[in-house]
């Protein structure tokens, strides 16, 4: 997993090592949202995943005039603290060094019973503090982990608390579909705020009502320029893309993701189950005959819906398909059904850590730091987040 964990580039040797965007000029050039967050690649070494290198060669100059401004002003944003849990420390490391900040100095540690003990190790007495801890597996040992940060930033007399979960767990439990079910989003919300939060930042939340549970502010930030930036860099002709939604409940994010692809055609994976332990049957709505098909997902658990699609694209004649999701769940068969050879390649972004065990040779894994860095940055100067995604 040392892997994962990137300190800038100390040499121009090491910037010789990535590829060069000279692609940029090329004709899929256009498919770069306007203010997209871009990364630089390092090749696959050993069948491990690609993993984006930031450093001041590979923003866009908007991007890295910031950055340079945020490390000469760094001495002076003593009113900004930022902690990571114990989740996804790699991706806390990589958001503050875009910053040009430290991560706050806290210890986090479990009892012999499992219980959580909290304590920074810094005051927070009057700073905006945000909190970065995604809430992946374990889901609720992180959420609880999460919860007791809160408290004692609220305890140690923080200005505001921002909760910055890249990944927010319990989403798909945001409506009753059967008699006597929870409503579990609504429930986490509730103690999000109770905890103590101000505001919550997330990543590409499964259903966009979650967003009205909460009774507070909440960012909802949309990894997929993150993602369109990296397919651009593919030299894939326009007019062989066609965008599929493994479900008929995705087609609202594919169509999004199509539009920012060049206007490129939309399919539609149509399941339907005839009854309990009966198959299910597959129809597709559109045109995918010797075209790359791109599947859009904003997470990959088990991976049962997204590799039966491939399944029925590779027999109605799909060139190649591609599988693109912003949460690496993971949660097993998934490995076997992604590195089955259905998949020319399955981008996802480190919103949720890629264990080693979890690597394979498809598997792409894109940095959302620099996105999830400038946004917290808007938020602090009081500056408008929908502008990065317009």
């Amino acid at each position: 997993m040392a892997s994962l964990l990137l300190p800038p580039p100390t040499s121009s040797s090491a910037a010789s090592s990535l590829f060069s965007r000279s692609a940029f000029s090329n004709p899929t050039a256009r498919f770069f949202a306007p203010n997209a967050v871009r990364c630089e690649l390092t090749e696959p070494m050993n069948g491990k995943p690609c993993v984006p290198v930031i450093n001041d060669q590979t923003l866009p100059k908007f991007w890295q005039s910031r950055r340079l401004e945020n490390v000469v002003n760094k001495n002076s944003n003593n009113r900004i603290k930022i902690f990571s849990g114990t989740a996804n420390s790699a991706l806390s490391q990589e958001i503050a060094w875009y910053m040009g900040l430290n991560l706050g100095d806290i210890l986090i540690k479990r009892f012999a019973d499992g219980e959580i003990y909290v304590q920074l190790q810094e005051s927070v007495r009057g700073c905006d503090v945000y909190l970065v801890q995604p809430t992946c597996p374990p889901a609720n040992e992180n959420l609880m982990e999460l919860q007791i940060m809160m408290d004692a930033c609220r305890r140690a007399s923080a200005k505001n608390i921002t909760a910055v979960i890249p990944y927010f767990g319990y989403a798909r439990s945001d409506r009753k579909t059967q008699g006597r079910e929870s409503i579990a989003a609504r429930l986490v919300a509730n103690l999000i705020k109770e905890a103590g939060a101000n505001r919550v930042l997330a990543c590409d939340i499964h259903s966009g009502q979650s967003m009205g549970f909460f009774d507070i502010p909440v960012d909802h930030v949309y990894c997929q320029p993150v993602i369109l930036d990296y397919l651009a860099s593919k030299k894939i002709c326009s007019g062989d893309l066609v965008v599929v939604s493994p479900d008929v409940g995705g087609v609202a994010r594919a169509r999004a993701f199509a539009k920012k692809l060049s206007d490129a055609p939309l399919a539609i994976v149509d399941k339907r189950r005839q009854g309990h332990n009966v198959a299910e049957v597959m129809n597709l709505i559109g045109d995918v005959k010797g075209k790359v098909a791109v599947m859009v997902d904003d997470m990959i658990d088990t991976a049962g819906t997204i590799s039966k699609g491939a399944e029925l694209l590779h027999e109605v004649g799909a060139r190649e398909v591609y599988a693109c999701s912003t949460h690496a769940v993971f949660s097993p068969p998934a490995i076997e059904r992604l590195s089955s050879g259905l998949f020319q390649e399955v981008i996802v972004t480190n919103t949720i850590p890629v264990m080693e065990k979890n690597y394979f040779p498809q598997l792409t894994v894109l940095s959302v730091a620099n996105l999830l860095g400038e946004t917290i940055w808007r938020v602090h100067d009081d500056c408008s987040v929908s502008s990065i995604f317009q």
